[in-house]
């Protein structure tokens, strides 16, 4: 099989490690940058450039853009697929993407369904890259409810022969609405949380909580801040409700409320134990 992944920066890079790690397929690449490009060839990332030409030899497509930009570029490549290809964006929101998708894919025969890799690191980039990135992560997919099983099983199966954990498959509105949370959310706590002026004062003074607590700060932030501004209604319902949630506790502290701390406390511990199966990590 041929795959073309176009954006070659950590996720897509990453993604052609691992298939050149886990199969024998043929990847070509593209990317903007050209020393990204020398690079990737340079080094047997990619075994090729991806072209308008040659675009049709591949029986599937990964785009790993910014969302803006692979909604655009859905749009260019869409008359140059071939009939049966299955392409699929890697990107943290789903339906302005998966709704560009759709519409191309019954325009010119090919088959769209949206993805989101669930994994990262603090630092991006082509050279940040790894074959392993992916090693027990889960893949999300966004399929139409109308998508054949065969179709779904075939990229299931793929994804999982490159090292996922497993495969999520949510509707693009579930996504966008659970990765508010448990992504979206936690970058911006983080980032606020970072900025403390005591944060700089921290060294000796601080242990794991602090840098559990500062881990995602570390942000890409031209593509982090067109996801929190695509996502705006369910991020701004997440932070609406963290902000309830600290006014709760600011509200107990001021009044030296001992039981309403304690009973805050014991909820999220039980809560906490609750979602991760009652294991602590």
């Amino acid at each position: 099989m041929t795959v073309g992944i176009i954006g070659l920066g950590l996720i897509g890079a990453s993604l052609a490690a691992a298939i050149h790690e886990n199969t024998y397929d043929a990847v070509l690449g593209l990317d903007i940058n050209e020393n990204t490009m020398r690079a990737a060839l340079g080094q047997r990332t990619i075994d090729g450039s991806l072209s308008q030409v040659n675009l049709a030899l591949c029986d599937m497509i990964l785009i790993a853009l910014y969302p803006r930009e692979a909604v655009k570029v859905l749009e260019e490549i869409a008359p140059y697929v071939k009939k049966g290809t299955i392409v699929l964006d890697c990107c943290g929101i789903k339906r302005p993407i998966c709704a560009t998708g759709k519409r191309l894919a019954a325009q010119y025969g090919f088959t769209f369904i949206g993805g989101h890799p669930m994994a990262g690191r603090e630092c991006w980039g082509y050279e940040s890259a790894k074959a392993d990135l992916y090693r027990g992560a889960s893949m999300i997919l966004t399929p139409e409810p109308e998508e054949p099983k065969t179709i779904l099983a075939t990229v299931s199966e793929y994804f999982l022969s490159l090292g996922f954990g497993r495969i999520t498959k949510v509707t693009a509105e579930e996504h966008d609405a659970i990765i508010a949370c448990t992504s979206q959310l936690a970058h911006v706590l983080s980032s606020s949380y970072i900025r403390s002026d005591n944060a700089a004062r921290h060294e000796g003074l601080s242990a794991g909580s602090f840098r559990d607590m500062t881990r995602v700060a570390a942000l890409n932030e031209r593509m982090w801040s067109e996801i929190f501004l695509d996502n705006k209604d369910n991020l701004l319902a997440e932070i609406d409700g963290l902000i309830r949630h600290l006014q709760d506790y600011r509200d107990a502290i001021a009044k030296d409320d001992r039981e309403a701390l304690d009973e805050m406390m014991r909820d999220s511990t039980h809560k906490r134990a609750l979602y991760f199966h009652n294991q602590m990590i």
